[in-house]
Order: C-alpha cells, then sequence, then structure tokens
C-alpha cells in the first residue's frame, strides 16, 4: 500500500526548511547591522546560532528561535540580496499553483548559493509533490552532502524512495528522519511501510504501537498492524509446515485458516486427520466438533464435545455448546441448563454460556431465576439486542410490565440499528460487485 499524498506531505516538509531559510537569512542581517554599527571593518559570521567575529577577540553569543544547524553567512550565500529576491518568488510561485516557476526559482536559487541547504530541501519538496520521485532524490542527496542536519531532507529522500519502490534505500534516510525527530510521525509511518515491504515486520509492529499511542482512532494504522500480524502469523505457519508438513499442528492450523474463510469442507477434513493422528490429545475433537457446530450438523458435533470432555472435563466451549445444541434443537432444556451450569462453573465471565443458561430457565418458566443471568449478559454487551429481548420476557412473565416496555424499546431500537447496519454492508458488497462488472453486463 503506497500513499499518494506528496502535496500534503511536501509542503509540511518545506515549512521546516522555510524556516531555516527565514532564519538563515535574519541572522545575515542582524551580523550587517552589528558590523555597520558596532565595529566597522570586523567580519561577523553566523554558525550554528551564534555570532562569531573574526580574529578572537571577542565572541557574541546570540541564539535564534529557529536557529538550527545555520550555515555560514560567507559560504552559504544566504545574505545574497538575489537569493532573498528569488526566495520570495519562489514562494509567490507556489502560493498561486506555479510548481514548474517555483522549481525555476530554486533552481536558480542553487546556481547562485550552491551550499545553501535549505533550498535542496525545497526544490526536492517540490519534485515530490510533482510525483518526479527520481529528481527528487538526486536533489536531496546533494543537499544532504551539503548539510547532512536536515531531518526534513531525509524524511523527504526516504518518501521519494520509498515512492519508487526501492523499499530497501529508503529505509536508512527514514530512519535517520525519526532518531533526528522522533516526534515526526509522518516519517514514522512512511518507515513502517518500507519495514513491512522489506519484510522487517517485528519492527513495524513496534512502530505501529507507538503510533497508535497517539492516534488510537487511525485506521489506516489499524489497517497496517493487521496486515502485519497476517505477515507474522504466514511466516509462522509456513515455519509450522516447514519443520513437520504431516504433523497434528500443521493439519489443525489449515483447519483454522479454512473455517476462517468459511470454507467447513475443507477444515473438516484437516481437523479429521489431526483427529486420526491424535485421538486422546485436548482440544482436536473440540475443533472438529466447532466446525461440524458452524454448520449445524447437531449430531456429530455433540459426538466430537462429549469426546473432547473426555479427554478435557474442563474444556467450557465444549460444555456450554452441548448445552447450546439442545436449545437450538429446541429439546431436553434441563440437560441444557445441566450443561451451561457445568460451563459457568468452568468459565463464569462465559458470556454465551450465561445467556444459554437463561434460555433454559425461560424454557422451563423459571423466570425469575432467568433474571440473574439475563442482567449480567446486560451488563456485558449493552448493544445486544438478543438480552434486552429476553429480559422483555421474563419481565413480562413476572408481572412486571413497565420494566418489559421499557426493554422491548431499547431491543427494537438496537434492532432497527443492526438491520440498517447489514443493509449498508450488502448495498457495499452489490457495489464493489458491480464495478466489476463490463458495461452493458
Amino acid at each position: 500500500m503506497r500513499w499518494q499524498r506528496g502535496g500534503k506531505l511536501s509542503r509540511r516538509y518545506r515549512k521546516s526548511s522555510d524556516e531555516r531559510f527565514d532564519t538563515a537569512a535574519l541572522g545575515c542581517k542582524i551580523a550587517n547591522i552589528m558590523r555597520r554599527r558596532f565595529l566597522p571593518g570586523t567580519t561577523f559570521e553566523v554558525l550554528n546560532g551564534q555570532f562569531l567575529v573574526a580574529g578572537g577577540f571577542m565572541l557574541l553569543l546570540f541564539l535564534l528561535p529557529a536557529g538550527k544547524a545555520l550555515m555560514a553567512q560567507s559560504v552559504s550565500g544566504a545574505d545574497d540580496p538575489r537569493v532573498q529576491k528569488l526566495y520570495g518568488e519562489a514562494k509567490q510561485a507556489e502560493a498561486r499553483g506555479d510548481a514548474a516557476g517555483a522549481v525555476a526559482k530554486y533552481e536558480a536559487i542553487l546556481q547562485i548559493a550552491p551550499r545553501l541547504g535549505p533550498a535542496y530541501n525545497n526544490l526536492g519538496a517540490l519534485y515530490l509533490r510533482m510525483r518526479e520521485y527520481p529528481k527528487a532524490v538526486g536533489v536531496l542527496e546533494k543537499g544532504l552532502k551539503v548539510d547532512p542536519k536536515m531531518p526534513s531532507a531525509s524524511a523527504l529522500l526516504g518518501i521519494s524512495l520509498y515512492q519508487m519502490a526501492e523499499y530497501a534505500a529508503a529505509k536508512p534516510p527514514l530512519e535517520a528522519a525519526l532518531r533526528a525527530n522522533p516526534a515526526d510521525e509522518n516519517a514514522e509511518l512512511y518507515l513502517v511501510k518500507d519495514l513491512i515491504n522489506v519484510g522487517e515486520n517485528n519492527a513495524a509492529e513496534g512502530h505501529l504501537q507507538r503510533l497508535l499511542r497517539h492516534q488510537p482512532k487511525n485506521q489506516e494504522l489499524w489497517y497496517l498492524l493487521g496486515n502485519v500480524y497476517i505477515h507474522l502469523s504466514e511466516n509462522a505457519f509456513a515455519q509450522l509446515d516447514a519443520i513437520e508438513p504431516d504433523s497434528v499442528l500443521s493439519h489443525e492450523v489449515r483447519g483454522d485458516i479454512m473455517s476462517s474463510m468459511n470454507n467447513y469442507p475443507g477444515a473438516l477434513v484437516e481437523y479429521q486427520k489431526a483427529v486420526a493422528m491424535a485421538p486422546g490429545q485436548p482440544g482436536t475433537h473440540y475443533k472438529l466438533g466447532d466446525a461440524y457446530w458452524k454448520i449445524a450438523d447437531w449430531a456429530n458435533a455433540t459426538k466430537q464435545f462429549q469426546a473432547e470432555l473426555v479427554n478435557d472435563p474442563h474444556n467450557c466451549m465444549a460444555q456450554w455448546k452441548l448445552g447450546n445444541i439442545l436449545l437450538r434443537q429446541h429439546v431436553h432444556p434441563e440437560d441444557a441448563l445441566s450443561d451451561t451450569t457445568e460451563a459457568l462453573a468452568s468459565c463464569p465471565s462465559l458470556t454465551e454460556a450465561r445467556v444459554d443458561h437463561a434460555i433454559a430457565f425461560l424454557r422451563l418458566q423459571r423466570y425469575a431465576d432467568a433474571l440473574p443471568d439475563l442482567q449480567a449478559a446486560e451488563k456485558a454487551r449493552p448493544e445486544d439486542p438478543q438480552n434486552h429481548f429476553l429480559l422483555a420476557q421474563a419481565d413480562r412473565a413476572l408481572g412486571r410490565t413497565k420494566e418489559a416496555q421499557s426493554e422491548m424499546r431499547i431491543f427494537a431500537k438496537l434492532d432497527q440499528k443492526a438491520r440498517m447496519t447489514m443493509a449498508a454492508r450488502a448495498q457495499q458488497v452489490l457495489q464493489l460487485q458491480n464495478k466489476g462488472k463490463p458495461p452493458g453486463n
């Protein structure tokens, strides 16, 4: 996934360079005023935000607000009136959207002042904005040779190389930019994408976690993190297969992947192989039973869950699903109550089992006994319409008319919201399908 937002980003990094440009010019003007008014005939230079007096007779320290790594006046040419005139014209050209005109002005500046680092930065940013990535790389590399301490230029260089799919080459300048300015989240995001492309997913995951601490609602970051985990899981599964492709774990992993894609026939084949290889191993029967449960093959699911409980008597998921199967078939609510009671004894926070425990009570017309479970389920999942509907049933049966009406109002609102969400998703799917069809079909 590659960004195409060079314009916005290049302006961000160009702003930093503009500050360097303006501060360099300001420093040179102050030096000239001091030379004229205080020490005629003395040479002043501006270096690293300090005024230096030639000859060593005196040192005047004057720290400029943004004077980080300023170049010497006599070397950079920042005090040349022609440079300042061209710089103003370049900014005006950019303001009216004339990128080519601004490029010409910066090129002219570099003819006059080839040691002026910010000019390379700004020219490189313009080339990036124009998607002239090779030109941006060439200019920015020259600028960093002139002034290696320009983190904005390092970031722009890394972004330009990334856009050219030169992922290995993009990594060092992006890392350098982030070291110089750890708060630069744009450089860090490009570094994340670059690390993913060079296969360094563990490092990318660390950066994404840091970015998400500052931007927890950034969907793109969550998307990238999900992709990183997919790559990591793929690598892990590949290693698992490489060690022993015909192992119980290999078959279970293949079954898990197929199940996640709703390919239950394929998943059943893999889980059956795992059970055949390790019938007494906890977990194998549960996975096979779960695949049967998902396709509503209640008889086979029951058989496998019962076999799982022989291997692992405390598997609360298997115990709950045995009760759930009975409730879905509308048979033996007393046995369903027993199964869900056992499941909750092992896993008290298993909300699904608690809801089914309450449903079993409702089927047995033990409405007062159902209330605590339903209230706990509602607290755990207040957005689930089913919990409110079941509470309304229990309240109505107990003569709590006002409470039942309140729960039904909540149920109706949540149910409508859920239906609208499903309809919107279905519409999106149809739109995507129609986009892929040739015209006239």
